[in-house]
């Protein structure tokens, strides 16, 4: 057995090992190190108090928050809403309506050549008045003479030969009874027949010839005013009015004048014969034509929606002109019609409705039926009555026989503007 060396096992002291004998040693360390471990101890419980106390103040905050949200709420639901009214008026017993218009001439023709020929001369230029029946142009036609000079010479022929079986057939006619056989006198009058027939069809052909030569002349068909000339002298010219055949002129009848406008729907029912129109053009100016509606279409266009109609103007001095735009001005008229804002109109599933607010304040929804729609105001037929208060812009959160606060409108009804 080995001896015991009592400092075999003995542990080497840890730098950073707190020595108590040292600490022994020294007092004034260990005084040191007390005081520290004390303002440790105190911020660490100074800190801890800080955070319980922002906890119960942001705790108090957030309670405060949601009693005030919870008694504005109250209030808000218990409170009335604010809603703006006006009283309904009745409608005013004309509304205008502007539409743009066309013009178009009261006669509009292609005029071509009915036979062949050259162009010899021509005497009306485009923006020439000219009377019914006032020679346009001259045609030459040498065809057309030559075949007049034949069929004229057949004829010519056709009656010498009927001359000649007419003498024929009245000898043989008188002849005793049984110089001739009666088979031979019917021939000779078939042959005085059939020359008389060939004569007839002779004739149709100089007659048929001789009336194409009236269409040498072009003339014109009615009192108009010339719009297109498309022949120069020596063009050569062909009857006929094919997508081949190239026209000779255009004319037109402008006094009177027409006007065409497609009025809307909703105005369509107003809008009758007879009813007066006011006509403006951009390039008249200071003017106004004055004109009825003449007729109109008595349908819908089920494409455009709008009724077709036309007004009549008198032009006598040609200031309008075909195929100008116009503005067509009428009155419509809106008996028994009550008007208010388009503002008050409320569009539910049922249709379209107001709120009409009672002498308690409470709300009302009536369903209306609208006649015309101007816009800022609609006009209706039924739902309100003249001075009925009307809410205007109402919130869709309110419900009907709920009572509101009002104020009255400033603004009023406003009229209808003009539509176009």
């Amino acid at each position: 057995m080995l001896p015991h060396d009592n400092h075999a096992h003995k542990e080497e002291p840890r730098p950073d090992a707190i020595n108590v004998e040292q600490i022994q040693a020294h007092p004034r360390a260990a005084k040191t190190l007390s005081k520290t471990g004390r303002q440790l101890r105190t911020f660490a419980a100074l800190v801890a108090m800080a955070l319980i106390v922002g906890f119960l103040v942001v705790h108090h905050l957030k309670a405060n928050d949601q009693a005030d949200l919870a008694t504005a709420t109250k209030e808000s639901s218990t409170a009335s809403r604010a809603v703006d009214i006006v009283a309904a008026e009745t409608a005013p017993s004309s509304v205008p309506l502007t539409l743009p218009g066309e013009t178009a001439a009261w006669y509009d023709s292609v005029i071509y050549a009915r036979v062949d020929g050259y162009v010899a001369s021509w005497t009306a230029n485009i923006g020439d008045h000219v009377q019914k029946g006032q020679v346009l142009a001259t045609i030459d036609t040498p065809d057309l003479d030559a075949q007049l000079a034949a069929a004229q010479a057949k004829l010519k022929a056709a009656n010498a030969l009927v001359e000649f079986s007419r003498s024929t057939f009245e000898r043989w006619k008188n002849s005793p009874a049984g110089v001739v056989s009666q088979q031979e006198r019917e021939a000779k009058k078939a042959d005085y027949d059939n020359a008389l027939a060939q004569a007839g069809l002779d004739q149709a052909d100089v007659d048929r010839y001789t009336a194409l030569t009236q269409f040498k002349q072009v003339t014109a068909p009615y009192d108009g005013t010339i719009t297109e000339r498309r022949i120069d002298i020596g063009n050569l010219v062909t009857a006929g009015s094919t997508s081949n055949t190239t026209s000779l002129y255009r004319i037109v009848q402008d006094d009177p004048i027409r006007v065409f406008v497609d009025v809307p729907q909703s105005a369509a029912s107003d809008v009758k014969t007879d009813l007066p129109a006011h006509i403006t053009a951009s390039n008249v100016h200071n003017r106004i034509f004055e004109g009825k509606v003449a007729r109109t279409a008595d349908a819908i266009n089920e494409q455009t929606r709008t009724l077709h109609v036309e007004v009549d103007i008198p032009n006598p001095d040609h200031a309008l002109v075909s195929g100008m735009y116009v503005d067509v001005g009428f009155e419509l008229p809106t008996e028994g019609l009550i008007q208010i804002p388009a503002a008050a109109l409320v569009f539910r599933s049922g249709g379209p409705q107001v709120a009409v607010v009672d002498k308690d304040n409470k709300v009302t929804f009536h369903k209306v039926t609208i006649v015309r729609d101007g816009g800022n105001a609609v006009e209706i037929s039924s739902g309100v009555a003249v001075g009925d208060k009307i809410a205007l812009n109402i919130s869709s959160q309110i419900a009907d026989g709920e009572t509101v606060e009002t104020h009255e409108s400033t603004d009023g009804v406003p009229n209808a503007p003009t539509q176009k």
